[in-house]
């Protein structure tokens, strides 16, 4: 699936909003007032994962930072919010990919851009939170070398526990 990586539009947002509310469950998905706040928040940043018909394959994963022409035929098929937090912190606040875009390595690079961009923030650390009982994100977050730092319990408004995951960036 061949797709490239661009900054948020505020056009992309009930896009996304839809996305969230299809990739968690209630209680752990976003309402569109706290992801349009996690969006706005001064030190945050929302990349897009745009599907981009008739590139060759061979573009998806080379092409992390092109921008995005509107004239593309494409579609939006996932996103992470993320913000460069004080004492040299970045935090992951969500990674969103559509089921249909699940295993094309767009979760990887979503995580990578932002991890670059975190660097850049001279972010020493990025911490995520993700649901105790979400295997796949898990084992994700796992290969991509995060680390358990602590249980966060009652987190989410389900009252399930997160477990809060770290990595050293620099």
């Amino acid at each position: 699936m061949p797709f490239t990586i661009r900054d948020f539009q505020p056009s992309d947002f009930d896009t996304l909003w839809r996305i969230d509310q299809t990739c968690f469950p209630p209680g752990i998905s976003y309402s569109r007032a706290e992801l349009k706040l996690y969006i706005r928040r001064r030190a945050a940043f929302t990349l897009v994962a745009v599907s981009v018909a008739g590139a060759d394959a061979t573009t998806s994963a080379s092409a992390k930072s092109e921008k995005h022409s509107p004239a593309t035929d494409s579609a939006i098929v996932g996103f992470l919010v993320a913000e460069a937090g004080a004492r040299a912190r970045g935090h992951i606040i969500t990674i969103d990919v559509v089921a249909a875009a699940r295993r094309f390595g767009v979760g990887s690079v979503l995580l990578r851009a932002a991890e670059d961009r975190l660097i850049v923030a001279d972010c020493r650390l990025v911490e995520l939170e993700t649901a105790i009982d979400n295997v796949s994100a898990l084992s994700f977050y796992k290969r991509h070398g995060y680390s358990l730092i602590r249980t966060f319990p009652r987190y989410y408004s389900n009252g399930l526990d997160a477990l809060v995951l770290g990595k050293t960036l620099i």
